[in-house]
């Protein structure tokens, strides 16, 4: 058994929403931001399943030609990937050299020499702002986003391609000056970048329950495709690509 190996969550085969195309998508444990809107708080713990990049690319191979077929590949999400930086760097290396494409889904809450090992065998990157203002972010979040800012100034300048997502939370993540704090984050960076809006759902609502946590965000409704729309028309108006 390889010495490299990750504590990890779940594994899904068909993927389509975390990339381009179909994906291979590891969701690795472990997570140090615990999101109060988080919909999987069951993988803030590492628990005990481990994998190998062996295991993880026999089994990728099975589906390599359905993945290729789709522009897809392999996506590392979490949890938190950084947090397990050797594993994931050596992972990619493997993908790559088979020609598979590389995808990191990080929020960026580790330090950066973990990311150092990791992007340059990276093909794209997926990378979640929890809140445009610090303030906002202390309160959602139990991290500050001073490293989080710097890992992500690190990859737009890296020009590995780079995609932000922000969940929109109708009342707080939504408002004119949080919004404006986004834009002007984004239009701080060098080159054009893609921004996904993505609708705040209750799904994970009962997997708090059953980890015995309080979910604080009780009372705040989904997101709808109003309130989508709405966001990503105030965005557009300031020169943010969606």
């Amino acid at each position: 058994m390889s010495l490299n190996f990750a504590y990890y969550h779940s594994i899904e085969t068909f993927g389509t929403v975390d990339g381009p195309g179909i994906r291979y998508v590891l969701f690795l444990s472990g997570c140090g931001l615990k999101c109060k809107f988080c919909h999987n708080p069951d993988t803030w713990q590492q628990g005990e399943k481990t994998i190998t990049v062996e295991e993880v690319f026999a089994d990728i191979k099975r589906y390599k030609n359905f993945y290729d077929r789709s522009g897809g590949g392999l996506t590392v999400s979490g949890g938190e990937p950084l947090l397990q930086p050797k594993f994931v760097a050596e992972l990619f290396k493997t993908c790559r050299l088979a020609g598979i494409h590389t995808l990191l889904d990080t929020s960026g809450s580790a330090p950066i020499e973990s990311l150092q090992q990791i992007l340059p065998v990276t093909d794209q990157v997926q990378f979640s702002i929890k809140a445009s203002s610090k303030a906002l972010h202390n309160e959602l979040t139990a991290m500050d986003n001073t490293i989080i800012l710097t890992n992500l100034r690190y990859i737009a300048q890296s020009q590995v391609p780079l995609v932000i997502r922000f969940v929109l939370i109708p009342g707080i993540t939504d408002s004119a000056y949080e919004l404006s704090e986004l834009a002007n984050l984004i239009n701080s960076l060098p080159g054009k970048i893609k921004l996904e809006l993505l609708p705040y759902h209750i799904l994970g609502k009962e997997k708090w329950a059953a980890l015995g946590k309080c979910y604080s965000l009780e009372d705040i409704p989904p997101a709808t495709p109003e309130n989508i729309k709405s966001a990503a028309s105030f965005l557009q108006s300031m020169e943010i690509m969606m």
